[in-house]
This record gives structure tokens, C-alpha cells and sequence, in this order.
């Protein structure tokens, strides 16, 4: 019988169990156990019901083009669970000079597709306007991109720091906590390089893959009379629904929750996990961690390896959840929320207005405002007592909206150092980092530091990295895949 040890019982860690049970089930001589830190499953997963409202304290939902989610949900036997945002309703704001303005319709992330509504917009100046339109005139490596550049230098470049700092900057510190000036283009925005690379122009290169698309969807019947998909997919009690159907269909006596792994080590064939100062022999082991976490279990079996894992910066987060009744919420604008540019002086980050992005997530006489504060340039928000980020979050929400109704409840999570920021470089050090792995027998890496921070892409690194192990055995992954899992994963 082989042993595998999988440290950290985030979604990544349980998508790699989910792949070692049904290899299990299946007859192959393998048993799992999950170690986790903390006193439940599912990481950052989390949902709360408080009065009949669905909050969430981590992520409230995916990208639904990002298919292993939604695979990974109906493989779970929860396909009739699944959700879609209201995008109907889709509409979101950026604060500028204290004052609220709709994103256009046309603008894809950040490349302009349709003149008008560009030409007419209020979120930028006359100069950014004339960037955008000489931009589609760019020619391929007319402007020969560094190595690997930031994001800001890219779409500076293209569009001027207008962009960069009115969308470019709010944007990415809402999904990456951090900021354009230090995420590596080549890792966050593939396409966009590609784009730049084949078009030089970012715009004509996103013209041509919307046409493409619509020429797809014209020659396939099928296409043609399906709805559109929606932006963003969830689950109708929540994402920590996806969690506990994941602990459902596992061995209870695989699951150890409070048990913090302190060392782990190689002998002979095999792996020694450290807890409470015994030490236990595994055939294999999954670091589903942090890659700081995991570099200090490496500093020994592999200190290359555990060098550049802790190389690989994380920002924090908090997040505001405050319930209301439905009237005190009729001054908000239509739309799913708005993104706040530090050029703006504020402590938020982003707004959801939740009852607008998902409905099904408050019953109709309450409404569900959700904030983001902390980031890469806020980690001292940490640090404060819940009263003191609730007063913040009021007060900029007054400031902002006119919101000044005393809210029916509140909840305030923290999450420290739980976003991986891709630096530049990060796709070498993440070339390097898998292929001192592939050297190391039995070992395998898995998380939101590697390929992609989103729950789809946790789960595909779970996922590959179980299927590695069991190859690793000798033992088939056939069995305990449907599909064959990406090495590199799409965003």
C-alpha cells in the first residue's frame, strides 16, 4: 500500500484527495492523508448564512470560461447547484475624483473594441482617448517589450499612465491585491503579450478574437440558439458548498484538521512528515501550501527548490460583508460595483453590491455590500480592531454612495498573506521550481502561487499534481481523471 501525505486542506489540497480517493476506489493500493493547520477544510472557502443572506469571506464565485471549475463542480454530483451572476445587470463603476463612472461597454479588461462609447466616456481624458485610437495603428514589435515587464510598462505603452492608473492598477488590485507596477505582464496578461507580439496593436489584436469568436458561434447551430454564458459561476448555498461536498466523499480518518506539520524529510525511498515531534513514513507527499509555507518544509530535502519558493510575495486582505434592508439601498447605482484607484486616497479597494451580482444570495427585502480593503500597499489594515475597519468601511461607503443607514449586520475576515503575486520573472522561477520537482521523487507542489490564483486554477494544480504522484507510484491516473489535466493552465 502507498501513503500520501497532502499538507494544506485548501481547495487545492482536496481537488489532489478527490483524484487519490477515486484511484482508491478504484482499486489502486494507495491511501491519502489530508494535514491541515487549522480547525476545518476548505482555506479561504468560506460562507456564512445570516439572515437568510449567503456571505461570503473569501471568493463568492469563477470565471466561468475557465471550464475546471465548472467540471470539477458537476463531478461532485453538484451541476443542479450551479449558478451564473446576473449579467444583465452587469455594470461596474471606477471612482474618479470622488465621483462614480460607469466603464464603457466595448472596453475588454483594457483594449477599447467599439469607438463610441470610448469616444464619450468621462473615465478618460481627451490625451488617453487619442492613445487608444493611434494605438490601432501600432505594428508588430514596433516597441520591443523588455524580458519580462510589468504590467504597467505594457499598458503604459499602449495607452498611456491614464490607464494605467484609472483601470490597470483598481483592476488587478481587486483580483492579485496587488498592483500594475509590479505583476509581470507575461504571467497575468498571456494574451495580451501574444496579442502585442502578433498585432502589435493590443486593440486589433482583441478585435480579431472577437470576430473570431463570432465566427464560431455563427457556424454552430448549437451556439447560435444557446444563452450566453455568464462572467462569473458559483453555487447557490455558496463556494464552501464546493468544500463540503469535496469532505463528503473522502475517508473521515484521512482528514486531519489542527495537526501542523513541522518538518518534512526524505529517507530512502520516501518521506518522514513531522508532527508533535513523531515522525511518520509516507511513500508521497502534495505540498498544497502557501510556497512560502512550502519553502520552509523544503529548506532541507531541497533548498534550491525551497530558495525560489520563498522568493514569491503575498499580500493580504479583508473584506467587509454588511446587510441591509433593501429600501436603504435604493440611492445605488445599477451594476455589480465599483473599483477604487489609490490615486483616490482610499482605504477600499473594490465593492460588490452582492444582492446585484448574484441575487439568489439575499432574499428580496435585504441588499448585501461587500468591501475590499488591505493589498499590497494596505497590509497595516491588518492590524486594526474589527470596530476601526468597520468605521472605515462606512465612512468611505458615505463618501462614495451617500450610504449612511445604520446596517442590519456586519462581518469583517481577515486574510493574511493569502494572494501570490506574480512578479517579474515568476514564469522562469516557476519553470525552474518544476523542474527541481521533477527531480525529487514522491514530491509534488500545488496552489495559488504556481499557474493561476483563482479557484479553477487550484483546482487544475490539485488536480495535476495527484496525477503526477500516482504516475510517480507506479499506480495508473487514468482511473481517477476524466480528462487529462493541463500542464500549464489557461487564464
Amino acid at each position: 500500500m502507498k501513503r500520501v501525505a497532502i499538507v494544506g486542506g485548501g481547495i487545492s489540497g482536496l481537488a489532489a484527495a478527490t483524484v487519490l480517493e477515486q484511484a482508491r476506489k478504484a482499486g489502486s493500493p494507495v491511501e491519502y492523508t489530508i494535514f491541515e493547520s487549522s480547525n476545518r477544510l476548505g482555506g479561504v472557502m468560506v460562507t456564512e448564512v445570516v439572515e437568510d443572506c449567503v456571505l461570503e469571506a473569501g471568493p463568492d464565485s469563477f470565471l466561468t470560461e475557465k471550464s475546471y471549475g465548472l467540471d470539477f463542480c458537476r463531478s461532485l454530483g453538484l451541476g443542479d447547484q450551479l449558478i451564473g451572476s446576473n449579467d444583465a445587470e452587469r455594470k461596474t463603476y471606477i471612482l474618479v475624483e470622488g465621483r462614480l463612472v460607469a466603464i464603457p461597454d466595448g472596453l475588454m479588461f483594457m483594449v477599447p473594441t467599439r469607438i463610441l462609447p470610448t469616444l464619450t466616456t468621462p473615465l478618460f481624458s481627451l490625451g488617453t482617448k487619442l492613445r487608444m485610437g493611434m494605438e490601432l495603428l501600432r505594428k508588430p514589435n514596433s516597441t520591443p517589450a523588455q524580458q519580462d515587464e510589468t504590467v504597467a510598462e505594457l499598458v503604459e505603452r499602449h495607452f498611456g499612465k491614464e490607464m494605467v492608473d484609472r483601470l490597470a492598477d483598481p483592476l488587478l488590485a481587486g483580483v492579485y491585491g496587488g498592483d500594475a507596477a509590479s505583476l509581470s505582464a507575461a504571467a497575468v496578461l498571456p494574451r495580451f503579450v501574444e496579442m502585442e507580439r502578433k498585432y502589435g496593436s493590443l486593440s486589433r489584436g482583441m478585435l480579431a478574437a472577437h470576430r473570431r469568436m463570432e465566427e464560431m458561434a455563427h457556424k454552430s447551430p448549437s451556439a447560435q440558439n444557446s444563452k450566453p454564458r455568464p462572467l462569473f459561476s458559483s453555487l447557490k448555498n455558496g463556494m464552501q458548498q464546493l468544500v463540503d461536498s469535496v469532505e463528503a466523499r473522502l475517508s473521515p480518518q484521512a482528514l486531519r484538521t489542527r495537526t501542523t506539520v513541522s518538518e518534512i524529510g526524505q529517507v530512502g525511498g520516501g518521506w518522514l512528515v513531522s508532527i508533535n515531534g513523531t515522525r511518520h513514513p509516507f511513500d508521497a507527499i502534495v505540498l498544497a501550501l502557501p510556497a512560502t509555507a512550502a519553502g520552509i518544509l523544503l529548506s532541507s530535502a531541497s533548498p534550491a527548490v525551497s530558495a525560489e519558493l520563498k522568493q514569491i510575495a503575498y499580500s493580504s486582505s479583508v473584506t467587509v460583508t454588511l446587510g441591509y434592508e433593501r429600501p436603504a439601498l435604493q440611492q445605488l447605482p445599477p451594476g455589480f460595483g465599483f473599483l477604487v484607484p489609490r490615486t483616490e486616497g482610499k482605504r477600499m479597494l473594490a465593492c460588490t453590491f452582492v444582492h446585484n451580482k448574484f441575487p439568489h444570495r439575499a432574499p428580496p427585502e435585504r441588499g448585501i455590500i461587500r468591501c475590499f480593503l488591505g493589498g499590497l500597499h494596505d497590509e497595516g489594515i491588518l492590524g486594526l480592531s474589527d470596530a476601526e475597519i468597520l468605521n472605515i468601511a462606512r465612512l468611505e461607503l458615505k463618501q462614495v454612495l451617500g450610504l449612511a443607514a445604520e446596517p442590519r449586520f456586519s462581518r469583517i475576515y481577515r486574510w493574511q498573506k493569502s494572494m501570490a503575486q506574480y512578479g517579474p520573472g515568476h514564469l522562469d522561477r516557476i519553470a525552474r521550481i518544476q523542474r527541481e520537482v521533477d527531480q525529487i521523487h514522491g514530491l509534488a507542489v500545488a496552489g495559488n502561487a504556481y499557474q493561476g490564483i483563482g479557484v479553477p486554477d487550484c483546482i487544475a494544480s490539485g488536480l495535476k499534481a495527484a496525477s503526477s504522484i500516482l504516475i510517480q507510484l507506479g499506480l495508473s491516473a487514468a482511473s481517477a481523471t476524466t480528462e487529462p489535466v493541463p500542464t500549464t493552465v489557461r487564464r
